[in-house]
């Protein structure tokens, strides 16, 4: 693993543990210790037969293959590991060697997807299953063990062990996806191009930062124009349409709940740019499953002169920023 990636994935984690008021891990010295060495292993394969393994944290973010063996030193009542692969990727996720009490309150579920603060990435309006089958429950599993698969680059492990020296061991495996849809980014700067071939359906790329978007191209089945224009503007327009662009900001992952701030309708061909200064930003690709639609953008962070100042009671600056 890169030195650039490593520290790309430190601030993702800071960013997470934030948002899941594990923040205390962060600010315990001992805890602080043991996550910013966990960034600095080598992760490298040095060959096709190399299995990387590793203990695993009770707050921990993962980005390799391998095997990631936790064992309780002590209760640990509220733990999550949060999984990302590239955007190309999906991620399998195989527990063996469980040895939790499910009787006496134990549990470990896995997720399709990443739960923040309550809100759910993909949202249930962009996922293609219903919520209740993004989860899989080791404790409600008839098999020995639990498998799960996600439909998108995040996945996530929840778990509550009482009793020490209990435990278990994660298999993580990344497998290509030649349609990737509904994305987490890694970094705060990219480039990416999502395409819906024939899909009656939503993809989000979702960056955890405040970014600039610059759209490349947009190609829509019944585009007929080239114009980007505020939210306000022509919502009413694009809403109506079954093929459209999206561009979102927040505070949260559910983009449901996150603020319109522009959208595009119509083909585009050269360069559009949109700044949004939310904690999230978002590029959302609508399809009605009748067209081939392709999306490609560029993205990158804002500096802090760039960021939006806090204006009251003004629609354009919805999102407070530190």
């Amino acid at each position: 693993m890169s030195a650039a990636l490593r520290a790309q994935l430190l601030l993702l984690m800071i960013s997470i543990a934030s948002r899941m008021g594990f923040s205390r891990y962060i600010e315990d010295n001992e805890a602080s210790d043991e996550f910013y060495s966990l960034l600095n292993l080598d992760q490298k394969r040095e060959s096709d037969d190399f299995i990387f393994r590793r203990p695993l944290r009770c707050l921990d973010m993962l980005a390799t293959d391998g095997y990631f063996t936790f064992v309780a030193s002590r209760p640990q009542l509220a733990c999550a590991a949060f999984i990302i692969a590239e955007p190309s990727e999906v991620i399998s996720l195989e527990l063996s060697d469980v040895t939790i009490d499910c009787s006496a309150g134990d549990f470990i579920k896995m997720f399709d997807g990443w739960v923040l603060k309550g809100e759910k990435f993909p949202s249930s309006q962009d996922h293609l299953l219903p919520l209740h089958q993004r989860y899989t429950d080791y404790c409600s599993s008839t098999a020995t063990g639990a498998k799960s698969h996600s439909s998108q680059n995040v996945a996530m492990i929840f778990f509550r062990i009482h009793n020490p020296e209990s435990g278990f061991t994660l298999a993580v495996k990344k497998l290509h996806n030649p349609f990737p849809c509904n994305i987490m980014s890694q970094s705060p700067e990219g480039s990416f191009t999502m395409v819906i071939p024939h899909q009656r359906r939503n993809c989000s790329f979702s960056i955890i930062y405040p970014v600039e978007i610059r759209l490349t191209e947009l190609s829509l089945g019944h585009a007929k124009s080239n114009e980007l224009s505020p939210q306000r503007q022509v919502w009413s327009g694009c809403s109506g349409s079954g093929d459209h662009v999206e561009l979102l900001g927040g505070n949260g992952v559910d983009t449901s709940k996150m603020f319109p701030v522009a959208d595009l309708c119509f083909s585009l061909t050269g360069l559009a740019q949109m700044k949004i200064g939310c904690d999230n930003s978002v590029l959302k690709l609508v399809s009605s499953g009748n067209y081939v639609n392709r999306v490609s953008f560029q993205y990158r962070l804002l500096e802090r002169n760039e960021l939006p100042k806090i204006r009251e009671n003004s629609l354009d600056n919805f999102c407070t920023v530190e």
